[in-house]
């Protein structure tokens, strides 16, 4: 995913679905390097993990 469309996604309201290795993941917030960013599973469980955003991938 580009560094634009994960800020886009960010400042949504709507719920849009991301994966992440194939989970579904809420973004967090975005780095200041522009090439990570946090999230986190969609459910009970809050685990953050950092990752790298090209391996973000929106689902359509």
């Amino acid at each position: 995913m580009e560094q634009n469309r994960v800020k886009q996604i960010l400042s949504s309201s709507a719920d849009i679905v991301v994966k992440y290795n194939g989970a579904s993941v809420w973004i967090d917030n975005l780095h200041d390097d522009g090439k990570t960013a946090t999230v986190h599973l969609r459910g009970p469980l809050e685990e953050r993990s950092d990752v790298d955003i090209t391996e973000l991938q929106e689902e359509e």
